[in-house]
């Protein structure tokens, strides 16, 4: 797509630091970085969101990410941890719409970066559990 900008840091019409790329995915850092090594990881084939995926091509971005994952974690010897996030959609903090992964190193629980986890468990028992579980399994599909 010509307005994507992933699409052209893919086709070299922008400059990235690369710091893996085959023939399914590239992954450069992030502009941002929330911290130090933060990349992402996009499939070259143009798909927005992960509702989008095939399961060819899910198998073959998500194959991807231990190697580049390990590759990051021994690129310094401070990275305690990884976060692994996929964004989708507006709500969920998706910013631009071609599917990306990022793999944020962390190095300490002060490193400026943080998720939060409501627990909600009290206004789930067992019975409103598999309600919601018995909805998800209906829609799933082959």
């Amino acid at each position: 797509m010509e307005d994507c900008i992933f699409c052209q840091i893919i086709a070299g019409k922008i400059p990235s630091t690369k710091v893996y790329e085959d023939d399914t995915v590239l992954a450069f850092l992030d502009i941002s970085q929330a911290t130090k090594g933060h990349t992402l990881v996009v499939p070259k084939r143009h798909v927005p969101d992960i509702y989008a995926y095939d399961t060819e091509l899910a198998a073959a971005v998500f194959a991807r990410l231990p190697k580049i994952a390990r590759a990051i974690k021994a690129s310094d010897p401070a990275i305690q941890g990884l976060n692994i996030l996929n964004n989708n959609g507006e709500l969920a903090y998706q910013s631009v719409f071609h599917s990306h992964i990022h793999l944020i190193p962390r190095y300490s629980a002060d490193d400026d970066f943080n998720i939060h986890f409501g627990d909600h468990s009290a206004q789930y028992d067992a019975a409103a559990l598999e309600q919601v579980a018995a909805s998800i399994r209906a829609k799933v599909v082959d």
